[in-house]
């Protein structure tokens, strides 16, 4: 006979074995789970530290080595260094000019790469913007120079020669390329974007009639009450574009395909990209301080540089400088047109001379002294 209390204890002492053996398995299933997330987590970093190993040295080398006008990128750096041993603003201004030229067309390179994975529309834009930045940086360092006029005649000078020089190089290249076919592009994003540059021309002209016809009621008040409405109606109509063109009607501005399209995969394999998106941000960012930074040293030297080249600024700020600056936009619009993408070159061509006269231009029609 056992009594009541021995078989409670029993009782316990069998089931201390089981609930320690339980326990025991899970402990281990865990140290197990543990250790196997350890493991994929150490396997994941060297993953991702072996791919970053990889990846940073073919970004550098498609970027900085594989273009042949890379060749022009150390005149940069030189022209900083002449900047602090000789003083020599002409060349100073020559070299940071030339210097400028890779960085401008690498900033056209990264905008192409990052249009892989946003789509025509986006980089068109993109493109446009960041071909801009050339233009805007050094617009920056002027007007803190005081050099208004420098402004003024290189904005200009930039419209020009989106309209002119680059479209018309692009049509011309295009058209060698692809002799054979006619070449199409989506003709209500071109109307668009011409009734946005016809606003924008008549916004910059009623102003200046205004002033050069002495015609106002409130002598020096009327101009400028005109020019400030006309900023803010173009800043409204630049605005509204954007969403016209990025939300509400994004179909009118999908690329035109050619029926009976031959050679498909060839022109998919030669069009794939060559960095990732994040890669081409990061370039983008690096790219446009590198060009903030020449522009101070370009724009300091320009006065001495028409000293020294007996060269009147006019024609630094009209022809040099816009040219320079567009180097982006004039070798993307032609590398575009001649892979038979015109709708990206109007995009790149006709939308940086939209941005540049809807928007970079309001704060000249701001201020009074700008006419």
């Amino acid at each position: 006979m056992v009594s009541i209390d021995e078989k409670t204890d029993l009782e316990y002492d069998e089931e201390i074995p089981f609930s320690s053996s339980s326990a025991t398995s899970k402990m281990e299933a865990l140290d197990f789970e543990m250790i196997h997330l350890h493991s994929r987590a150490e396997l994941a970093n060297s993953w991702i530290s072996r791919h970053i190993r990889m990846r940073v040295p073919k970004s550098i080398y498609f970027v900085l080595i594989k273009a042949k006008i890379n060749v022009l990128l150390p005149f940069g750096p030189l022209a900083i260094l002449l900047h602090y041993l000789t003083g020599q603003h002409g060349w100073v201004f020559f070299f940071s000019l030339v210097g400028i030229v890779p960085l401008a067309e690498r900033l056209g390179y990264a905008t192409e790469q990052l249009a892989f994975y946003t789509g025509p529309t986006v980089g068109g834009l993109l493109n446009a913007t960041f071909g801009n930045a050339t233009e805007m940086i050094i617009s920056i360092y002027a007007l803190k120079n005081g050099m208004i006029r420098v402004v003024q005649q290189s904005l200009l000078g930039s419209i020009l020669s989106n309209m002119l020089l680059v479209l018309g190089c692009a049509f011309f290249t295009g058209g060698i390329v692809h002799y054979q076919k006619v070449q199409v592009f989506n003709k209500s994003a071109a109307v668009v974007n011409s009734g946005l540059l016809l606003m924008a021309v008549m916004g910059l002209t009623f102003p200046a009639v205004l002033h050069f016809t002495h015609s106002e009621v409130h002598f020096g008040k009327s101009e400028l009450s005109l020019s400030r409405f006309s900023s803010c109606v173009m800043l409204v109509a630049y605005a509204s574009y954007l969403f016209f063109q990025l939300r509400s009607h994004r179909n009118l501005y999908s690329p035109i395909e050619e029926e009976g399209n031959q050679g498909g995969d060839d022109s998919d394999e030669e069009e794939a990209p060559e960095i990732t998106h994040w890669e081409a941000i990061g370039w983008l960012a690096i790219l446009t301080v590198w060009v903030s930074i020449l522009s101070g040293y370009l724009v300091d030297a320009i006065q001495g540089a028409s000293d020294s080249f007996k060269m009147p600024v006019a024609f630094i700020s009209v022809i040099l400088l816009p040219i320079v600056g567009n180097a982006a936009e004039h070798a993307s619009a032609i590398m575009f047109a001649m892979k038979d993408k015109l709708d990206i070159t109007l995009g790149v061509a006709i939308g940086s001379s939209t941005q540049i006269s809807m928007f970079v231009l309001l704060g000249g029609l701001w201020d009074s002294e700008w006419t």
